[in-house]
């Protein structure tokens, strides 16, 4: 029974991240839209970055980036392009919509919940939700959530890979400061995991 819950929890994962992966990626940047690039390898690089009229913006290591008539995952394929050199492997470049012109509610971005929440499933919200942002418009969490270990899961259709960051909400409860409020993307998984004895 138990290994038969399993199955069923994992296939239901999959089928949460293959349905985030054909959600991303589909928006295209336009000139004036306020982009959110991130880079694992080196936080030091990460920055808001403004697209000018010509579609275009500058970026460290890797130049002058053309991303107006591109999707997300395009603009983050170039710029991993352009700073590879930098790098002994491939570089892991994340590109979020942090504010665009005159952008409607239809452009929100699926977010996915899943775990220890009181409602799980999809919510579409707002481009430029954080992930504090989210949790609160969420509902909550059940009383055998891990909010100790609140991740979140973002995949990258282009390389098959997905991206872990892990929260500890209990610590923001207690006081502590948050020291990277993501910014959502399309596609985000939000995942609370079961706690475990005595945690």
């Amino acid at each position: 029974m138990v290994s038969t819950m399993k199955t069923v929890f994992f296939a239901l994962l999959a089928l949460f991240f293959a349905t985030a992966g054909l959600a991303q990626g589909q928006y295209q940047v336009r000139p004036g839209d306020s982009l959110r690039v991130e880079v694992l390898e080196d936080p030091s690089l990460n920055r808001q970055v403004l697209v000018l009229p010509d579609g275009r913006f500058s970026f460290p290591f890797a130049g002058t980036i053309l991303a107006g008539g591109r999707t997300l995952t395009q603009v983050e394929q170039a710029i991993a392009q352009g700073i590879s050199e930098n790098f002994a492997t491939a570089p892991n470049v994340f590109v979020s919509i942090i504010a665009a012109p005159n952008l409607d509610v239809a452009d929100g971005i699926d977010v996915y919940f899943l775990g220890e929440v009181n409602a799980p499933g999809l919510i579409v919200m707002e481009r430029g939700t954080t992930f504090l942002q989210a949790v609160a418009q969420n509902g909550g969490f059940t009383r055998f959530a891990a909010i100790k270990r609140v991740q979140v899961r973002r995949f990258n259709p282009s390389t098959g890979e997905q991206a872990i960051y892990q929260f500890d909400l209990k610590a923001l409860q207690d006081g502590a400061a948050i020291t990277n409020n993501l910014v959502l993307r399309d596609g985000d998984v939000i995942l609370v995991p079961e706690r475990r004895l005595f945690e």
